[in-house]
């Protein structure tokens, strides 16, 4: 059993050696990027990876506190699934007005991966294989996809 501080050291340094391996990838344009903290340009739209005890999660969540405009969100991905599918070459998780861990409505477009741990430093390659390349991916879908989601700014 960890105590908080102790989970909290592993979860930093996961998230440090994650960031020093992805970081001398440049985004999609070409730029400098900080992916651990991706910045979509909207408000209330956020790419998202989470790891805890138990498993991963990289995400599009759409956090808009209007559940009108959100399912509107989440309609303009729905137009590109192919090409996000395309680009994630794989079948992601679709949920509309889902809870989150605080009980906010959220709607969101995810893949897991069970059956691992920030905590185990074993597991780290695998969480490292599994956010990088969708991470990337969603970059390069968000380079293109971006200006259609104007209206949202």
């Amino acid at each position: 059993m960890y105590t908080k501080d102790q989970v909290s050291q592993l979860k930093q340094a996961f998230w440090t050696a994650f960031g020093q391996y992805i970081s001398p990838h440049p985004s999609a344009d070409g730029l400098k990027i900080n992916w651990i903290n991706y910045k979509t340009g909207f408000k209330h739209l956020y790419f998202k990876m989470q790891a805890d005890h138990r498993s991963a999660t990289v995400s599009i969540e759409m956090s808009h506190p209007d559940p009108d405009i959100q399912a509107l969100m989440f309609e303009q991905f729905q137009a590109f699934k192919n090409i996000l599918k395309v680009a994630l070459n794989e079948e992601w998780e679709w949920q509309l007005h889902g809870q989150d861990e605080y009980g906010k409505t959220i709607s969101r477009i995810y893949k897991n991966l069970s059956d691992v741990s920030v905590l185990k430093k074993e597991d780290w390659p695998a969480l490292i294989s599994f956010f990088k390349p969708r991470i990337i991916a969603l970059d390069e879908f968000w380079s293109d996809a971006q200006y259609s989601f104007e209206l949202f700014r």
